[in-house]
């Protein structure tokens, strides 16, 4: 059966209660929640989304008094951070207590925590006695969910309840930093740059490459449509391309193509973030063949925009 689309706090908070998944809006992209707590609940999500079970998940909190409940005492940067971006889209990779389930966690003895800024969630989480478990709301790899119709294409036969917030203001998912041997370590670039993080803490060190993820959102391969996409020289892709059916996912200036979609003419970072998961679900729709894509500046919110685009570049080489 396919899953109802409203505004019903307490309709959703009543299927949270009783074990079961609800699509929620948050300021960054959509969420499947489960409660945190609740170990078959969590597990829930990995089967929905076809989650590979190493991949850990994201717990949501209503305020900091909770994430504090969850996790060893944090540093004293991460209440730095806490102070300066939460409710926001950052997430903060803490020593967990026992209470969270080692499948929220994928058995590390981390926990991510962030406090989202979107309303509606804020309210459903205040209504509830436990934290909410909320990876991307679509099917593992794939292009993530920022309206509660993408949720619906992708998951709406799977799930009890799709919360509508409306379209996602960020457009893109948290940033996630930890700490590793005292230093603190960008996992994820993502809705908070990364130059606004170290004006409060310092310098942050990139993440080392590992075997299994050390937080969420950290896999190769991700976020993907299922059309093949290349990233590079958007002119020199075309004419590499010409005669087949080709896409084209531009930052500020469109080009003669199967089909074109420009994701700031003004060259508006926080613009070209909020629009890419929608451009690429509509290109993945336009028949083409393939889809070229550009980099973006390299700053602020140009970190997580080419940080998803090499993901979803990079999914097409797995598959080959």
């Amino acid at each position: 059966m396919k899953a109802t689309i409203g505004t019903d706090l307490e309709r959703a908070a009543a299927h949270l209660r009783a074990g079961e998944l609800v699509a929620i809006p948050t300021e960054t992209v959509y969420g499947l929640a489960a409660n945190a707590l609740d170990a078959a609940a969590s597990l829930r999500i990995f089967e929905a989304k076809q989650r590979p079970a190493f991949d850990p998940l994201i717990v949501h909190v209503h305020s900091r008094e909770q994430a504090l409940e969850l996790c060893e005492p944090p540093p004293a940067e991460a209440l730095a951070l806490m102070d300066a971006f939460w409710p926001g889209p950052l997430t903060l990779v803490l020593r967990k207590r026992a209470r969270i389930p080692d499948v929220v966690t994928s058995g590390l003895d981390t926990v991510a925590l962030r406090q989202p800024a979107h309303a509606l969630t804020a309210e459903l989480l205040a209504r509830l006695p436990f934290p909410l478990a909320a990876p991307s709301a679509n099917l593992f790899g794939r292009t993530s969910p920022t309206t509660a119709q993408h949720v619906a294409e992708q998951l709406g036969e799977r799930i009890a309840y799709i919360l509508d917030g409306g379209p996602c203001s960020v457009g893109v998912e948290s940033t996630i930093l930890g700490w590793e041997d005292g230093r603190a370590v960008l996992y994820r670039p993502g809705g908070t740059p990364l130059e606004a993080i170290e004006r409060v803490v310092g310098r942050v060190d990139p993440a080392q490459k590992r075997v299994l993820p050390a937080a969420p959102g950290m896999l190769a391969a991700h976020y993907a449509p299922r059309t093949p996409l290349e990233l590079g020289d958007i002119d020199a892709l075309l004419e590499r391309g010409a005669g087949r059916r080709v896409a084209v996912l531009a930052f500020d200036r469109p080009r003669p193509a199967h089909a074109c979609r420009v994701l700031s003419p003004s060259g508006d970072l926080a613009e070209a973030a909020r629009r890419l998961f929608s451009s690429l679900r509509e290109l993945d729709a336009a028949g083409a063949e393939l889809i070229v894509a550009e980099c973006v500046p390299e700053l602020g919110l140009g970190r997580a925009i080419n940080d998803r685009l090499r993901r979803a570049a990079a999914a097409r080489s797995a598959r080959h």
